[in-house]
């Protein structure tokens, strides 16, 4: 605690107060921002997938790092989950209202930056200021 200033959270239609190190919104923008956190939320935009398939479409991220990260954005609310009764257990996940509405902005953030990169990603992009 700062300051020695304890969190007190919200009223009813209030806002948290994010820059508080308490807030428990801020562990929610925490692991949308995580490094795995994003990529997880844009490629579940278009479908909801299984977990080896999210493991496919996210190039670099370990089992491990998948697993938690899906843990995280879970108990946030983000996600839902969903274990199929099979041998193996296929389990499954999407987004929730909620994390769509998060999503939408991240998607929109990807599709800016994609549009302005060059072709191949090539350092003749614009000089800053521009």
């Amino acid at each position: 605690m700062a300051g020695g200033v304890q969190y007190r959270g919200t009223e009813a239609g209030g806002r948290y107060d994010v820059f508080h190190t308490d807030c428990p919104a801020r562990d929610v923008v925490d692991h949308v921002t995580s490094r795995w956190g994003v990529w997880v939320l844009i490629s579940l935009r278009s479908n909801d997938l299984r977990f080896f398939e999210l493991r496919e479409s996210i190039h670099g991220i370990s089992e491990k790092m998948l697993a938690q990260t899906l843990r995280a954005l879970v108990q946030d609310g983000l996600l839902w989950r969903k274990v199929e009764p099979t041998t193996p257990p296929q389990v499954s996940y999407g987004l929730t209202e909620f994390g769509r509405e998060v999503s939408e902005p991240l998607k929109e953030l990807f599709d800016r930056i994609t549009r302005r990169l060059p072709p191949g990603g090539g350092a003749d992009r614009d000089p800053p200021g521009r």
